[in-house]
């Protein structure tokens, strides 16, 4: 089995080598046969780990020792167990979905080649980080993923804006992962060790061990390891004030937006702290820190959704919104619900994305919504799957979003951690939001007036197989992956896998009132998030298919708020004028007086003034008159003598 193990990410591997090293040679037929052959290979490997779990056969081993100093391992290590599984099977599942969708997509596109290498790559990359099971594996994973999707931004790199996107998602991910590793460091301090589960069963010794981070406020060591952990996350799941990166990053190919986006790097941070949660669940204070950062996400970055025009950036920020609600389910304690989530979203998010990438095909790239509308009849599958993927996000009962959604939803209300009160409120209040910008995107897109010009509208037509049948696929779990609720979220599927707390354990609150997944569709026709759903939805279907004149009366009448959300509560502003033109005027001082008065003016110029003074002095006794130098001599005596003598 332990070969298997191993064929998971080493097949990926290959796939990338033989596109990236012999691409020329194999030409491009060949370059995605081999990565699409060898990523089902994962995949089927992963189906096949996947059944070898639930019959109970974990895997926790070392598979290759790097380097040994001291007592401490740095080691290649797997760790298979439930959560794990579920992840391979995930991350392998939509990748392959992406690599056929890229032959329709990017099918004459000069770097055919090499971007089936990046995406193979970048595979292999999260395998390891979902599989590791010590601290230097997956911190490997971690900056792998973040270097490959530097090179998926910035693939076309002679666009300026996306290498300005790439730089700035390399830029923001440094600082998460500058806290990331300072959070691994500590760990290798106090621990002693790197490996998960060393680490878990010293966890409970240092549950009370304080540090003193500033004189006088001492700290505990497990709360700031775990803060340092999460900003980490923050960074590589794109939370609140790290967000940043993400809808810049729109300017790569589509299909990266799904791979990078919906199932993969983003949830890196998601699964990260799922798999900590032996730490995260001995500090309080680092689990109200996760809740309100979610929940501000949440609500904030859905509220911008609402006012874009660009039909890959809505889906951008959905992405952020629903990113946030795995991340204040984890706050809440509801690891399972989160990861459910994480499932969910990857499936519906990866065919909105992927359909959105169909829409931008068909209109000659062209991605402003205001020049769409009527696409309906002339992309039906597109439509179909895109309508399936915006009822499972606006979470509509029977759909995969509605029950990891509401479990969300549930699990905050009866969270008793600090904090929780605000993340309900964020959450159930984003319900509404989610379904008005949804459908906003369905209803701009493919319904009302055709509005783009006679040229796009001549040669509309549904999008090659290539790109339909992944979403067809997709739109499978889309609509069934929900009804697993039972034994992931609300069932043992985790036990032994996630610790929680007994004094934190929402999920066993919610369980008690959980009825099947027929009473829990049921039950919701009575709750305010089915309501909320069902009024957003309404709410864009009158004003983008009825009253199509009044968003403009509001944006109008409430330019304001309107120019507040437009430009993301001007947060890119401000990181540019505080940071980028810090930098650059700390810069330009250290320029002019550090280096120009300073370092040229005052050490070198000055030295050599120095010299050129004392040798104008020294000068004037170098005469050639003898008297001269006796009278010299003469002084100099006078001198010695009177420091002698005194």
């Amino acid at each position: 089995m332990q070969k298997l193990y191993l064929l998971v990410p080493l097949a990926p591997l290959l796939g990338a080598i033989i596109a990236g090293l012999f691409g020329r040679y194999v030409g491009p037929t060949w370059s995605h046969r081999a990565t699409i052959l060898l990523v089902f290979v994962s995949f089927l490997a992963s189906v096949r780990i996947f059944f070898d779990v639930m019959e109970g056969n974990t895997f926790n081993g070392t598979v290759y020792t790097w380097l040994i100093t001291g007592d401490t391992r740095f080691e290649v290590g797997f760790l298979i167990d439930q959560l794990s599984a579920i992840m391979m099977i995930v991350v392998s599942f939509v990748s392959l979905m992406v690599h056929i969708y890229t032959i329709g997509y990017m099918h004459d596109d000069p770097g055919y080649q090499r971007f089936f290498s990046y995406i193979s790559l970048f595979t292999f990359s999260m395998m390891m980080l979902v599989m590791s099971n010590n601290f230097v594996q997956l911190f490997f994973g971690w900056e792998a993923v973040g270097l490959v999707s530097y090179l998926l931004i910035g693939f076309w790199y002679t666009r300026p804006t996306a290498i300005y996107a790439n730089m700035k998602a390399f830029l923001v991910n440094r600082v998460g992962d500058f806290g990331f590793l300072l959070g691994i460091a500590m760990i290798l301090m106090y621990f002693g060790t790197l490996d998960y589960a060393s680490v878990f069963a010293q966890s409970s010794d240092f549950a009370n061990e304080k540090i003193e981070l500033f004189p006088g406020i001492p700290w505990y060591v497990i709360s700031v390891i775990c803060i340092l952990l999460f900003i980490g996350a923050m960074g590589k799941s794109a939370q609140f004030p790290l967000h940043v990166w993400l809808p810049d990053s729109m300017e790569g190919p589509t299909p990266i937006s799904a791979l990078i986006h919906a199932a993969t790097m983003v949830t890196a941070g998601i699964f990260m702290v799922a798999r900590m949660s032996p730490l995260f669940e001995l500090s309080e204070t680092a689990l109200t820190a996760v809740l309100i950062i979610g929940g501000i996400t949440t609500l904030f970055m859905a509220l911008v959704a609402v006012v874009q025009n660009d039909i890959k950036r809505v889906v951008a920020f959905s992405t952020l919104s629903q990113l946030g609600y795995m991340t204040v389910a984890l706050g809440a304690s509801a690891y399972s619900a989160a990861i459910f989530h994480l499932m969910t979203h990857a499936f519906f998010k990866a065919v909105l994305f992927l359909g959105a990438g169909s829409v931008i095909i068909a209109m000659h790239h062209e991605q402003d919504m205001q020049k769409m509308g009527g696409l309906k009849r002339y992309m039906p599958i597109t439509y179909a799957t895109m309508f399936i993927a915006a009822l499972a996000s606006a979470g509509v009962p029977g759909f995969s979003g509605f029950f990891s959604k509401d479990a969300i939803i549930e699990a905050v209300h009866f969270s008793s951690i600090p904090g929780a009160g605000f993340a309900y409120f964020c959450v159930l209040t984003t319900v509404f939001v989610t379904a008005l910008y949804t459908f906003r995107l369905i209803f701009m897109t493919f319904h009302g007036q055709e509005r783009m010009d006679k040229h796009t509208k001549e040669h509309l037509h549904e999008s090659p197989w290539v790109v339909t049948v992944p979403l067809v696929i997709l739109a499978v779990p889309t609509i069934a992956a929900g009804w697993l609720i039972d034994p992931v979220v609300v069932g043992d599927y985790f036990k032994n896998v996630i610790y929680v707390d007994t004094n934190h354990d929402a999920i066993k609150q919610l369980s008690t009132e959980f009825t099947g997944v027929i009473g829990m569709m049921s039950h919701a026709l009575s709750t305010a998030p089915f309501w909320l759903s069902l009024i957003g939805i309404f709410t864009a279907w009158y004003l983008y298919c009825i009253q199509t004149a009044i968003p403009e009366k509001i944006k109008n009448h409430f330019g304001i708020i309107y120019n507040l959300l437009d430009r993301k509560y001007f947060i890119d502003e401000f990181y540019s004028w505080f940071f980028a033109s810090g930098a650059r005027n700390l810069g330009t001082v250290l320029w002019k007086y550090g280096d120009v008065k300073i370092i040229d003016g005052f050490f070198v110029n000055g030295t050599a003034k120095v010299v050129a003074l004392s040798a104008s002095i020294v000068r004037r006794y170098q005469t050639g008159y003898i008297y001269h130098y006796a009278f010299t001599m003469i002084v100099g005596i006078v001198v010695i003598l009177t420091f002698w003598l005194y």
